[in-house]
Formats: structure tokens, C-alpha cells, sequence
């Protein structure tokens, strides 16, 4: 029996979550599945991989054949580098302490390149988030500008559109006071 190492779809339309599982190279997709190993969900920021280390590392030493995207996964999560380091002990070219030191190393590396690249985008986010907050403050400023500018032309139509008629108030008023007798003379004419 050839077996396969593959992915098996689940979840909902357009949001799958599959089970990476053991299955006999004849069985449909969704079908019958020897061994569950795992689950991969690409539908979260970092494709979510929850991979039963040893028993991946089982299987693959016994030649199941992974799928190419179970390979990608396989080797991403260091099952392809311990079959290559097993082989190599089997042969006789390392000692086990050796294998397991340079897997270590490995183990290490990959953990610190996953917390800088997690820190770069960390600071890249917050980075973006400044530049938003200083393009907002620099818009709502000129938005109080341009309110200011507009409530001082404003202002200044509505003074240049009072002047003429205060003017034309004042001169009817001096008209009207020039015109209108004065008490003394109201008082001798009244006599």
C-alpha cells in the first residue's frame, strides 16, 4: 500500500482548514485517512501549522510520500532536516549527540529569525500607524485653517457689506438732524 502524506479539506466556503493526515494514495481527498498528524489553517496572518512533530518524522521515515504544499509545511517545521540527519547517523556520518546539536541549532535559528521578522513587523505597524496619526494631525490642521480663513472673509464681506449702509445711515441721519428744527426754534416759533 503506497501511502501519501496530504492535506484533507474542511471548514467553510472560502475559509478551509485542513487536516494534514496519512492516507492511502488511492483514497479520495476526503476520504479515509490512516493517521491524523496535524492541522493547517491559512486563513490567520501566519498559516497556522499545529504538526505532531514525531509522528510526521515516523511516517516519513517509513516512506510516505507528502504532498508538495505537506512538504513545504514539513520542511518549514524541521521534519525533513531530522529525516536528513537520522540518515545520516544510520549511515554512520554523525553520532546521534551530533545530530541532535545540529538540530538544535537549527531549532534556534529558526525561533530567533521568526522573533526578528515578528519584531520587524511589529515596528513597521507602528511605524505605519505614526505616519497615519501625523497625516491626520497635518489634514485636521489645514481643516482649521481653511475654517479660520473662511470665518475671516467671512467677517470681512459681512463688515464691507455693513460699511456702505452704515454710511448711507449715518449721512440720512445727519439730513434728518439738519432738517428737523431745533427745540429753540420750535420754542419761538411756538411763542
Amino acid at each position: 500500500m503506497a501511502t501519501k502524506i496530504r492535506l484533507q479539506r474542511g471548514g467553510k466556503k472560502n475559509k478551509p482548514v485542513y487536516r494534514i493526515v496519512v492516507a492511502d494514495s488511492k483514497q479520495k481527498r476526503d476520504g479515509k485517512f490512516i493517521e491524523k498528524l496535524g492541522t493547517f489553517n491559512p486563513n490567520v496572518a501566519d498559516n497556522q501549522v499545529i504538526l505532531n512533530f514525531d509522528a510526521a518524522l515516523s511516517w516519513y521515515m517509513k516512506g510516505a510520500q507528502p504532498s508538495d504544499t505537506v512538504r513545504t509545511i514539513l520542511s518549514k517545521e524541521g521534519v525533513l532536516y531530522k529525516k536528513h540527519l537520522l540518515e545520516g547517523v544510520r549511515k554512520g556520518a554523525l553520532t546521534q549527540d551530533q545530530a541532535d546539536q545540529k538540530f538544535q541549532a537549527w531549532v534556534d535559528v529558526k525561533i530567533s529569525k521568526d522573533s526578528k521578522l515578528a519584531s520587524s513587523k511589529e515596528k513597521a505597524k507602528a511605524d505605519q500607524l505614526k505616519k497615519d496619526l501625523e497625516e491626520r494631525a497635518k489634514i485636521k490642521k489645514e481643516v482649521e485653517d481653511a475654517a479660520k480663513n473662511a470665518a475671516a472673509a467671512a467677517i470681512a464681506a459681512a463688515e464691507a457689506a455693513a460699511n456702505p449702509v452704515v454710511e448711507v445711515v449715518e449721512e440720512a441721519t445727519e439730513e434728518v438732524v439738519a432738517e428737523a428744527p431745533t427745540a429753540e426754534a420750535s420754542e419761538e416759533t411756538a411763542e
